[in-house]
C-alpha cells in the first residue's frame, strides 16, 4: 500500500507538459514526416499530370525521375510541404493542449473522456479554419493551373469578364477564370501560382475569400482530431499500459503502432465530410445549376442519389496517405515530449 501511495503522490506532483512543448514536438513530427513522405508526394503528382503515358506505375515513375533528374528531384516541394506540416501539427498539437487543460476537473485534475473529444474537436476546427482551409485552396489552385497548362494551346485566347470579378467563392473565381484561360500560354496566364491567385483574391475580393467552403473543411478536421486523439490516448492504454503524464516513455515502435492505428481512425469516421467539402468546392456557381446547397444537402442528395457508399468515396487512397503520415509524426513527437518529461519531472 505505501509504494502504491507513493507512486500516485509522484504522478500527482509530476508537471503537466506545456502547450508550447506539444506544439514543437507536433512541429518536429512534421518536418521527419515531410522528408519521409516527400518522395511518395511527388511520384503521386507526377503519376497525375502524366496525360502520355510515360509512367508505367508507381516504381517506373520514381526510378525515371531518379535516373533523368537525380535522387534529390524526389524531394522537389519539400520546403512548402514541410513549412504546411510543421505549422499544422504545431497547431494541432499545441491548441489540443490547451483545451485539454481548459476542460481538466479543477480538483482532480483528470481529463474525461468527453472532454478529451471536446479538446481533440476544438484543435481541428482551430487547424481547419487557420491552415487547411487556406492550404486546401492553394493545392487546388495549383493543380487547376498545371491542368491548364497541359491543356493549352498558344494560339487560342478568350477574355476574362468583369462580371467573374465579382464572383462570391475563391474556387467559383478561380474555377471560371481558369477555364476561360483555356489556351492561352502559360505566360499569359492571369494567375501566375498559388501564392500569386491567393493574394489577387484577397486584394479584390478581401480575406474572407479564402475561407469560402470551410464548413464542411471544418466539420472534417474537428471530427478527426477529436477521433484520432481520443484513439491514440486509448491505444497507448490499451497496448502499452501508457497514460498521458504518468512519465512513462514508450518505445518508438510502439508510437508508431498507436500513431497508424489512430491514422486509420479519423478517415473513417470522416469521409462523409472529405466527399462534401471536394463536391461543393469543385461545383460551378455561375450558372443556375448549382446541385448542392449547402453541407447538409450534399450530404442527403449523395445518399439518395449514389447511396451510403459513395459518402465514403476516395477512403482507401486517405487511408494509403494519412495513417503512415501520423505513425511518423506521432512516433517522433512521442519521443520529444518523453525527453521533455525525463529531464524536468
Amino acid at each position: 500500500m505505501g509504494e502504491e501511495e507513493d507512486e500516485q503522490k509522484k504522478k500527482m506532483m509530476r508537471k503537466p507538459i506545456p502547450p508550447y512543448m506539444k506544439a514543437i514536438s507536433g512541429s518536429v513530427g512534421g518536418i521527419v514526416e515531410a522528408c519521409c513522405l516527400q518522395p511518395i508526394d511527388v511520384i503521386k503528382t507526377r503519376l497525375q499530370l502524366d496525360r502520355s503515358g510515360v509512367y508505367k506505375g508507381i516504381s517506373h515513375c520514381g526510378n525515371t525521375v531518379i535516373k533523368t533528374e537525380g535522387v534529390r528531384a524526389l524531394w522537389k516541394g519539400l520546403t512548402p510541404f514541410a513549412t504546411h506540416l510543421t505549422l499544422k501539427y504545431a497547431l494541432r498539437m499545441g491548441s489540443n493542449a490547451m483545451f485539454q487543460t481548459a476542460f481538466k476537473d479543477r480538483d482532480t485534475g483528470k481529463l474525461s473522456y468527453q472532454g478529451r473529444l471536446m479538446s481533440g474537436f476544438g484543435a481541428g476546427v482551430l487547424e481547419a479554419l487557420v491552415i487547411v482551409t487556406p492550404f486546401e485552396y492553394a493545392n487546388l489552385i495549383e493543380e487547376a493551373l498545371m491542368v491548364t497548362i497541359r491543356r493549352t494551346t498558344v494560339s487560342a485566347q478568350m477574355s476574362v469578364t468583369p462580371s467573374l470579378i465579382a464572383a462570391g467563392t475563391l474556387f467559383e473565381v478561380v474555377k471560371i477564370r481558369l477555364q476561360q484561360q483555356k489556351g492561352l500560354s502559360p505566360e499569359l496566364l492571369k494567375y501566375k501560382g498559388p501564392v500569386h491567385c491567393a493574394t489577387t483574391i484577397v486584394r479584390q475580393e478581401g480575406i474572407l475569400g479564402l475561407w469560402a467552403g470551410a464548413a464542411p473543411t471544418v466539420m472534417r478536421n474537428g471530427t478527426n482530431q477529436a477521433a484520432m486523439f481520443t484513439a491514440k490516448n486509448t491505444i497507448d492504454v490499451i497496448l502499452w499500459k501508457k497514460h498521458e503524464g504518468d512519465g512513462k516513455v514508450i518505445q518508438p515502435w510502439q508510437s508508431m503502432v498507436s500513431g497508424f492505428l489512430a491514422g486509420t481512425v479519423g478517415p473513417v469516421c470522416t469521409g462523409p465530410f472529405d466527399v462534401v467539402k471536394t463536391r461543393l468546392m469543385a461545383q460551378s456557381r455561375s450558372a443556375n445549376d448549382v446541385k448542392y446547397t449547402g453541407m447538409v444537402h450534399a450530404i442527403r442528395t449523395i445518399f439518395q442519389e449514389e447511396g451510403l457508399r459513395a459518402l465514403w468515396k476516395g477512403l482507401l487512397p486517405r487511408l494509403m496517405r494519412i495513417p503512415p503520415g501520423q505513425a511518423i509524426m506521432w512516433t517522433v513527437a512521442d519521443q520529444v515530449t518523453g525527453f521533455y518529461e525525463k529531464r524536468y519531472n
